[in-house]
């Protein structure tokens, strides 16, 4: 389930309310009793991992490692 995060403007704390995407934009209360919040824009970094090219080279250089010369 996605977690949404908001900012309680009356008391500046901020916290993070699990619910399903249907009711992403549904007002949230604050931990601490109060109602007016504004949800927060989050952004989410994925990282994927690339095998190594095949096929030769290793390191630097504009051949892929070999001699230029």
């Amino acid at each position: 389930m996605p977690r949404y995060e908001f900012r309680c403007r009356a008391c500046g704390s901020t916290f993070e309310v699990s619910r399903p995407m249907s009711a992403s934009s549904d007002p949230a209360a604050c931990p601490q009793g109060h109602d007016d919040t504004v949800k927060l824009l989050s952004t989410v970094a994925t990282t994927t991992s690339r095998p190594a090219p095949s096929g030769g080279g290793g390191g630097g250089g504009c051949c892929g490692g070999g001699c230029c010369s």
